[in-house]
């Protein structure tokens, strides 16, 4: 059996961290290839390597001193090493990569990857596994897309040793030239070995114990989820509900291979197990989780009864395209429609855009509504039972939740609404109670009954 452990920021923080990394290496032989990123924060308040890096990047670029700066970032690695006895010679090694980053001898991308770099160098000496390089086996063309026939090709070159410690977020050209992943790029890593390898499972260790079924800021007494499909995920994490980076999934999606979160802190939690479908038969939850985020923007379009209503909503969505702003969601009406954007995406052309609006199809009018926030409900046990959205829009009515939007997937897996942004939290605190017992447990679906659920209330039953 083959799992592939990947150790985010914070599980790689300092000596301690990297203790407790290897007690959970250890107690599983089939933990064999693991990744890991740049050293995280180690208190609040502290920064990331990688952040540290890329100000080096910019000092460097704006000629300003950066030398305190790679002191600092040295001393990290020094303590780790120190503390743990490794005879790895960082202290060379990196002085040498400060001497070259100080004078701009490296790309951003490059001199960013040497946090990676010297995290899993040590890490490696400290498992007593083979150290591999990420740009000998993670492929990139020449613009910077990852090119996965010839990683898949390069990692099966790697695949017959007993294991090894991979630097994540980076790769390279063919022609050595260091590119990196977008950030949170270690989780890519982490799912792209997973697939070249054929692992059996990939478990993506960080500093929570898996997703929560919601913001636990907001609801502190929401649960960790015990299981969450593909599709779910997706939903969830659009919404912020960001535990790994989106991409990660892809890859071991795409093989058939189940992701599972774990906590570095406390690995005897069971985590969140992400796969394709959920277990037959287990007892399932109503609701997966409810997440949401503000910053939203709706412009609702009237169309003039005196024009033509073919081809009205293509050339107004024209618009955005050439505005290049996404259309998040898209309310509809008999004569009007609203699309729903994100506020950053408007900010400097908002009114421009309104006007080009105005005037491609001639409107009877254009509303702007600023100050929305979206919140999902998200459950594959949503599907095809009667009351859910009853109950929900009937809670929120008592607690006096105005709802200014609504709309849902045609697949049925989740309910969103538009909220005042001032209601915000009040919602979602609403939506998980409506849904979740005393204890904060979300109630479980009654499956030899899909077209019912059970919520106490005996009118929401078919």
């Amino acid at each position: 059996m083959i799992k592939i452990a990947k150790f985010g920021g914070s599980s790689v923080a300092d000596a301690e961290h990297f203790k407790k990394i290897k007690a959970i290496v250890d107690a599983d032989p089939a933990r064999r290839f693991v990744v890991v990123s740049a050293c995280g924060r180690r208190f609040k308040g502290d920064t990331k390597v990688t952040d540290l890096l890329y100000l080096v990047s910019a000092h460097v670029k704006y000629h300003v001193s950066c030398e305190d700066l790679l002191k600092d970032i040295g001393q990290r690695y020094f303590d780790i090493a120190d503390e743990l006895e490794l005879t790895y010679p960082i202290r060379e090694e990196f002085a040498a990569f400060a001497e070259r980053a100080s004078t701009g001898g490296y790309s951003t991308e490059e001199l960013v990857s040497r946090g990676e770099y010297f995290t899993a160098r040590l890490m490696a000496e400290y498992l007593g596994l083979p150290f591999l390089d990420a740009s000998k086996v993670i492929a990139f063309h020449h613009d910077g897309t990852l090119s996965m026939r010839r990683t898949t090709e390069l990692v099966e070159e790697y695949s017959q040793q007993a294991g090894f410690v991979m630097p994540g977020f980076y790769g390279a050209t063919r022609e050595g030239q260091i590119k990196l992943l977008d950030r949170g790029g270690g989780d890519i890593s982490g799912s792209i070995l997973a697939k070249c390898l054929g692992a059996d499972l990939y478990e993506n260790w960080t500093d929570v114990s898996g997703f929560f079924s919601a913001d636990p800021r907001i609801v502190p007494e929401a649960q960790p989820i015990a299981r969450v499909t593909y599709e779910e995920l997706r939903e969830l994490s659009y919404m912020g509900a960001s535990v790994l980076h989106e991409e990660a999934v892809f890859p071991v999606r795409e093989a058939g291979i189940p992701l599972v979160i774990k906590n570095t802190n406390a690995p005897q939690d069971p985590g969140t197990i992400i796969s394709e479908t959920a277990d037959e038969g287990a007892a399932e939850p109503i609701i997966t989780g409810v997440a949401g985020k503000s910053g939203f923007v709706a412009i609702n379009v009237a169309r003039d009864r005196t024009k033509p209503r073919i081809g009205f909503m293509r050339r107004a969505l024209s618009v955005f395209e050439r505005y290049n702003v996404s259309v998040e969601h898209m309310p509809t009406g008999v004569d009007r429609f609203g699309a729903v954007v994100q506020k950053e995406d408007v900010n400097d052309s908002l009114y421009s855009l309104v006007a080009d609006i105005q005037k491609e199809v001639e409107p009877l009018e254009i509303e702007v509504v600023e100050g929305l926030a979206l919140i999902a409900t998200v459950g594959r046990n949503l599907r095809g039972r009667a009351g859910i959205s009853g109950h929900l829009f009937g809670m929120l009515g008592q607690a006096g939740v105005s709802v200014r939007m609504i709309s849902q997937s045609c697949d049925e897996i989740n309910i969103i609404i538009g909220v005042d942004e001032k209601d915000f939290e009040l919602a979602i605190r609403t939506i998980y109670r409506a849904f979740s017992d005393e204890n904060g447990i979300v109630k479980v679906a009654d499956l030899d009954e899909p077209s019912t659920i059970d919520l106490g209330l005996a009118s929401l039953t078919k």
